[in-house]
């Protein structure tokens, strides 16, 4: 895909615009410069890479153990392990991308309330939503701003951004739903993720999937997957003494799960057990979608 000139990524400018010059609606207040600074460089310029098929992966039913065990550090409500029964299901072996999404933006996703939970309609009525966060029209051209500035839409990256309501309507509308957090966990021990585009890399941007490798991608990193589980102890669940403790329990209401970590996530944080949790329309994380079969 050719880049788009309206959107080719640009440092914002650090300085101020001369009086009575136009003003750039992204350049970086003087205020402001000290945390510009701080920004990460624009990453490489990076080729197209090939798309990578949607393909569907089997996971066999069964009784599996969910939850943290063994040593090594964990939070406490990773805790309670405990065994749960799966029916057959399949899940996708990559991440949605920015090409699957616009689909469904240009086939009228967020104007269509048949695809949508409630107060997930709600919100897009209110907040007037057409895309995801961070996405903008730019001379007529959708376009992504990133800590780089303004960029096109690259068509293959996962996209990200997105609330557990615009996640669970791109999957209605699909035909396809959201895995619970079992799912995830149980498709983690059966294809057990060797790697992932972490914080470490300090790239921090979601990477597309390899055309090139076969199986599982991209169970870990790049962006949070939301899941149809709402956040919830496990069983034996007691809140952790200390600041630990603080952290986890008593937000066990209202929220989502979401697994996986992200481009924004330490190498080291991660587990397959590992739980984050959202309100379900928070936007502003590394959040997306991977699906599974009905």
């Amino acid at each position: 895909m050719a880049a788009n000139a309206a959107c080719t990524a640009t440092r914002p400018a650090t300085r101020a615009a001369a009086p009575g010059a136009a003003v750039d609606r992204y350049q970086i207040h003087p205020e402001h410069q000290s945390f510009a600074a701080c920004l990460p460089s624009p990453p490489p310029g990076r080729p197209d890479v090939a798309p990578t098929a949607a393909i569907f992966l089997d996971v066999p039913g069964g009784t599996y153990t969910i939850g943290h065990q063994g040593e090594g550090f964990c939070f406490d409500n990773e805790l309670g392990a405990h065994q749960v029964l799966l029916e057959d299901f399949q899940i996708m072996n990559r991440l949605v991308t920015n090409g699957d999404y616009l689909e469904f933006m240009q086939d009228g996703g967020y104007t269509d309330f048949r695809h949508w939970l409630d107060e997930g309609w709600a919100m897009v009525r209110a907040q007037q939503l057409e895309a995801p966060l961070y996405w903008l029209k730019h001379e007529g051209a959708w376009c992504r701003f990133t800590m780089q500035g303004r960029e096109e839409i690259r068509p293959n990256d996962p996209v990200c951004h997105l609330s557990f309501y615009e996640a669970d309507a791109f999957a209605n509308w699909a035909g396809k739903r959201l895995l619970t957090e079992f799912e995830w966990e149980a498709a983690a021990q059966v294809y057990p993720p060797q790697q992932g585009n972490f914080a470490d890399a300090q790239f921090y941007e979601p990477r597309p999937a390899s055309p090139n490798l076969q199986g599982m991608q991209q169970l870990y990193g790049d962006v949070w997957e939301w899941t149809y589980s709402a956040y919830h102890p496990y069983p034996r669940f007691n809140k952790a003494p200390g600041a630990i403790g603080e952290y986890n329990g008593k937000f066990m209401l209202n929220q989502m799960v979401l697994r996986g970590g992200s481009c924004a996530t330490p190498q080291d944080h991660i587990r397959t057990t590992y739980r984050n949790f959202f309100h379900p329309d928070k936007r502003w994380q590394y959040t997306g979608i991977r699906l599974a079969n009905k």
